[in-house]
């Protein structure tokens, strides 16, 4: 055996495929790639994982496998009654006071009273919502709990 007459064993070698080089090599044309699109341009012609070309993808499109907004929800400003403590006794308490009191936020808001905590005085409160602790809470100390229909200013 002499150097030159050793081969590898058939089968070994592989050629690699010469995309690109004519159409006689059977390789030609689009090489491979199929016809014209993203995966036949060079480059990195991947995409992330739900991907749908630009399409608003299907994960978001189904509200219960992303979360839900609901666009009808309505946002109260919360005030607790121990935090009407603050006012004079029988005192009238609306929401443009506890705004100046800085109670709530805005205006923009309707105001909820929920019960937490303990009201020590009479008040006669304005707001849009109470809770029934709430509203339980400000009559027994001789209070009274009006609610207002609309409390919001735009």
């Amino acid at each position: 055996m002499k150097q030159n007459e050793i081969r590898p064993s058939e089968g070994s070698k592989k050629h690699s495929k010469r995309v690109g080089r004519g159409d006689a090599s059977g390789h030609g044309s689009f090489s491979g790639r199929g016809c014209k699109g993203q995966k036949a341009r060079a480059g990195n012609n991947k995409v992330r994982p739900g991907f749908e070309g630009g399409q608003t993808p299907l994960i978001k499109r189904l509200p219960e496998k992303r979360g839900f907004v609901n666009p009808f929800r309505i946002e109260y400003g919360i005030v607790n009654v121990s935090q009407l403590n603050i006012f004079a006794e029988n005192s009238e308490v609306t929401p443009q006071k506890m705004l100046e009191a800085g109670l709530i936020k805005s205006l923009k808001q309707p105001v909820k009273v929920l019960g937490q905590g303990e009201l020590k005085i009479p008040l006669v409160v304005k707001a849009s919502k109470f809770s029934s602790r709430a509203r339980a809470m400000i009559e027994d100390q001789g209070g009274k709990a009006e609610e207002v229909g609309d409390a919001t200013v735009d």
